[in-house]
């Protein structure tokens, strides 16, 4: 099927297929409309204050603030920022076996833009970043934007199934009968759907695409012709940002930089939390179990729409889990809130420093994600 007159030319495609859109909404008078008055971001509003609502009902706010200040916040600097930026480079690492199989890339310009899509999820709402870094790196590289988005998706499904396995490995650990044990099953229980689903898809892809890519034309084909073409162009040069799944050289890499993402940089500002608060559960074995399954919890959480910044969603998450193992409800709050600011500040400013050097600015970023040819290039051989 060829494309109709004039799609590579409509930046309304790539909205609607990639930002989840519905198709012929994002005309030029809905993009003037402001982003408050969208719909997907009045719901993730709604829910980061219902979120918080819950979080914050029944603390006594001033015991909030004195936990606040009593909290050792050097030892939190010292160890969260520098597991942060671990945790960056290391996913550039493992950004780089992701991408090899379609183009090198270089590591550095990996890690960059990491952070510019952390900063830009921190930032701007319905959570952009992923596209908005793709786009960043192609733009810097030359690389297709939507083979580099397929890789930023199976990113993000890897990261899923090492939360489970997580979970799953901390329940093990911590034995049955145990409050955290029962805590945790339940947890990793709602989680497998969110793995196993696209994982399977993920798979058939890679095994069947082009019956794949016929079965999704055919659910397609109530919708305008252009949205078939378009997503099968993407579909392609997804399928193509796939060929990490073969090889033994790049899984080895791939699963050994997704465990020390998870397994250290990204546990290590629980711990931390933990640290600085005073928290004492009995041994550090028990508080790096416990810190296993806050950060279980808070990928959950932050899978949830909602704010910039994942704001509300992640406080419920760390009160929640905190509250199980007797932590009292203020101090577990006050955490929660210490060790998001500190994520969302390191963050935030390290992806302000990337896009300031690179000569750049934010709505340069969010304007160029949308443009159709670096989105929908067509696959490269």
């Amino acid at each position: 099927m060829s494309p109709p007159p004039n799609s590579r030319d409509r930046p309304d495609l790539v909205e609607e297929v990639v930002l989840g859109a519905a198709p012929g909404a994002t005309d030029p008078a809905r993009r003037r409309t402001p982003a408050w008055r969208d719909w997907r971001v009045l719901v993730g509003l709604a829910i980061t204050v219902v979120a918080f609502a819950f979080a914050v009902r029944g603390i006594p706010l001033g015991e909030v603030g004195r936990a606040m200040a009593d909290a050792n916040l050097p030892v939190l600097l010292a160890i969260s920022i520098p597991a942060y930026l671990g945790a960056v480079y290391f996913r550039g690492l493992r950004w780089r076996h992701l991408t090899n199989p379609i183009a090198p890339v270089d590591r550095s310009l990996l890690a960059r833009g990491v952070v510019i899509g952390f900063m830009v999820n921190n930032l701007v709402p319905l959570r952009i970043g992923e596209v908005v870094r793709a786009w960043y790196v192609a733009k810097e590289s030359g690389v297709s934007a939507s083979a580099l988005f397929g890789t930023v998706v199976l990113e993000r499904v890897i990261d899923v199934v090492a939360v489970v396995l997580l979970a799953f490995g901390a329940l093990s650990f911590a034995g049955a009968g145990q409050a955290e044990s029962q805590f945790l099953s339940r947890g990793a229980i709602l989680l497998l759907p969110a793995a196993l689903v696209p994982l399977v898809g993920l798979i058939l892809l890679r095994v069947a695409p082009e019956t794949m890519i016929r079965l999704t034309g055919w659910f397609l084909r109530p919708f305008p012709d252009r949205i078939s073409v378009l997503v099968g162009r993407l579909l392609r040069n997804f399928i193509q940002g796939l060929g990490a799944l073969s090889g033994g050289r790049h899984l080895f890499w791939i699963a050994f930089h997704s465990a020390m993402i998870w397994i250290l940089f990204s546990m290590l500002p629980m711990l931390a939390g933990f640290l600085a608060f005073g928290i004492d559960l009995g041994s550090m074995t028990r508080m790096i179990v416990v810190s296993y399954i806050a950060l279980g919890a808070v990928g959950v959480a932050v899978a949830i729409p909602s704010a910039p910044g994942f704001f509300g969603t992640y406080q419920l998450a760390f009160k929640t889990v905190l509250e199980q193992f007797g932590v009292p409800s203020a101090t577990a709050l006050a955490l929660g809130l210490l060790v998001w600011f500190v994520f969302w500040v390191t963050l935030t400013a390290a992806g302000l420093v990337v896009m300031r050097a690179g000569g750049t600015s934010l709505s340069d970023l969010t304007r160029g994600a949308r443009v159709p040819e670096t989105l929908v290039a067509a696959p490269r051989d």
